[in-house]
């Protein structure tokens, strides 16, 4: 029977016997674990090569000896030839050092898991058998699947120290919320969440869960952001892991920087888990990219709140696209302002609602005729408006591959 421990790398020196594909392999595993590398070998990959040129690991370029082997705390034998790596295995075996072998498993102390990671957790499967890395990579590879789809609580069991998980959920659709996103709600013992992004997977959570909504609405701001950032720092100082399940990237508009800001003034430890940003992936999803070749090659993003600032003027005078978040409300002062400024009537504009969910909608018009047709429409937030050429309709249907590159 094989038994299984978790063995921690970091600072460790670690020698890799080999230069080929299966010793680069095992030598990029060992660097992200932390370990101190040394390849040995008469030749080795170009990657080698070049992680040894960064600093990142050294090469001896030359056949392994005993003496290799000396105060090493792990060896790999990963040549091309199997007498090799059984020598090598048997000189650590001498010199008691953990060693695995690539050409056979039998030979040598370790085994080599295929691992994946979750969080702070990671899963490794091994054969215990006759070796078959097709199959633990499909174990691994399945375990993997069932733990990210959420199914898998990772909270933690024993009492711990309380921290806070910012973590931006994208535009609404949940399969837009990243792995560690994912990840960070199975750990959550309490979810302080907004009333926008992907927040269907919250009804995945187990009841005892605390879910407390503080979500604002244009007009509605029923919680205060300064109670948002009390309630948060208050939970995580009674040793809860605490999600703050935010819409879009948290530092794009979400008041995220305020909310890290408060925990570390508590001396709480924080992750930011950026999200995707409506700002981006709602215009995208519609079919408009926001930079194109020959068309437009910057974006400007802002707030709509306060209407239109002097940066987005200026951007919409001279070529660039302008992606407005939260201005359905100003859309009229906007525009007014925009044409004052010197932008042309017949500039596009696209005004996607609810993007990315069942219930969006893209109204489209130009700076001339976008007001009333938004009024006739009942456009209503939460929308994106895109302002540019790039709004275009059917602008990815244009030929435009003869422009040049910038």
């Amino acid at each position: 029977m094989t038994a299984l421990f978790g063995l921690d790398f970091r600072g460790k020196p670690v020698v890799v016997v080999g230069g080929g594909t299966v010793a680069t392999r095992r030598v990029r595993r060992m660097v992200d674990y932390g370990a101190q590398v040394t390849v040995v070998a008469p030749e080795v990959s170009d990657d080698l090569s070049r992680m040894a040129s960064h600093g990142d690991i050294t090469v001896v370029r030359r056949e392994v000896q005993p003496g290799d082997l000396t105060g090493v705390w792990f060896v790999v034998a990963a040549t091309n030839e199997s007498a090799v790596n059984a020598k090598v295995a048997d000189w650590a075996h001498d010199q008691r050092i953990w060693c695995t072998n690539a050409s056979d498993s039998h030979v040598g102390s370790a085994r080599t898991a295929a691992v994946s990671h979750h969080s702070d957790i990671a899963v490794g499967v091994v054969s215990t058998g006759e070796p078959d890395p097709q199959r633990i990579r499909g174990v691994r590879d399945a375990l993997a699947d069932f733990i990210d789809s959420g199914a898998v609580s990772l909270r933690r069991q024993r009492a711990h120290g309380g921290k806070v998980i910012l973590v931006g959920s994208g535009p609404g659709d949940d399969g837009l919320l990243t792995m560690r996103g994912r990840q960070a709600v199975a750990e959550a013992d309490v979810v302080i969440t907004d009333r926008l992004g992907a927040t269907r997977v919250l009804s995945t959570l187990s009841p005892d869960v605390e879910v407390i909504n503080v979500g604002k609405s244009p007009d509605n701001h029923p919680v205060p952001q300064h109670q948002i950032n009390a309630l948060i720092v208050d939970r995580a100082t009674a040793g809860s892991t605490v999600v703050r399940f935010k819409g879009g990237d948290p530092f794009l508009f979400g008041r995220g920087g305020e909310e890290v800001h408060a925990c570390l003034a508590a001396g709480i430890d924080v992750e930011v888990v950026p999200g995707v940003t409506s700002a981006l992936a709602v215009p995208a999803l519609a079919g408009i990219p926001v930079t194109q070749r020959g068309v437009s090659n910057s974006v400007l993003i802002t707030s709509g709140h306060a209407g239109a600032d002097t940066a987005a003027l200026a951007a919409m005078t001279s070529g660039a696209t302008v992606v407005i978040l939260m201005g359905v409300a100003a859309l009229p002062v906007i525009v007014e302002a925009a044409l004052a400024a010197g932008a042309g009537a017949q500039l596009p504009v696209a005004i996607i609602e609810s993007g990315s969910t069942d219930r969006e909608r893209v109204t489209r018009g130009d700076l001339g005729s976008i007001v009333r047709i938004a009024d006739e429409t009942g456009v209503k937030p939460p929308a994106v408006i895109v302002v540019g050429q790039v709004a275009s309709p059917g602008l990815l249907a244009d030929d435009v591959s003869a422009t040049p590159e910038p």
